[in-house]
Order: structure tokens, then C-alpha cells, then sequence
């Protein structure tokens, strides 16, 4: 999971497309901010659009586990 913040520091969605990400950082379109958890911050305006989100947490007896 790749964390993602546009040209002004604002979060946008996660991405698990690592190929994307290398390319962007390559071309010089994006910066590493962190590298735990790793977090990208783009050089170029984007669109701020975010889907919903729900957490759900299930507390089992023998694990906790997060969905």
C-alpha cells in the first residue's frame, strides 16, 4: 500500500499499483515524504476526488482483524 498526497499536501486514495508509483518517481512527477509507511507526494495538480470508505473490525476470539 502506497499512501498518496497531492501538489498541496492533501490526501488523496492509497494505491497498491507499485508499477504506477516507480514510473511516477522516475519521471520525476512524485517525492518520497516517508518511507514507513510509505507516502508519495505528487509534483503535478490532480484531480481531489475520494471514495467512501468503511473500517469494519472484527474482534474474534482468537484474532483481531481489520476489513
Amino acid at each position: 500500500m502506497v499512501y498518496v498526497l497531492d501538489i498541496n499536501g492533501q490526501p488523496l486514495m492509497p494505491t497498491c499499483r507499485h508499477g504506477k508509483v516507480k514510473h511516477l518517481l522516475k519521471s520525476g512527477k512524485a517525492k518520497v515524504l516517508k518511507k514507513c509507511p510509505f507516502t508519495i507526494r505528487l509534483l503535478y495538480e490532480s484531480t481531489t476526488y475520494k471514495q467512501e470508505l468503511t473500517l469494519g473490525v472484527d474482534t474474534g476470539s482468537g484474532t483481531v482483524g481489520t476489513a
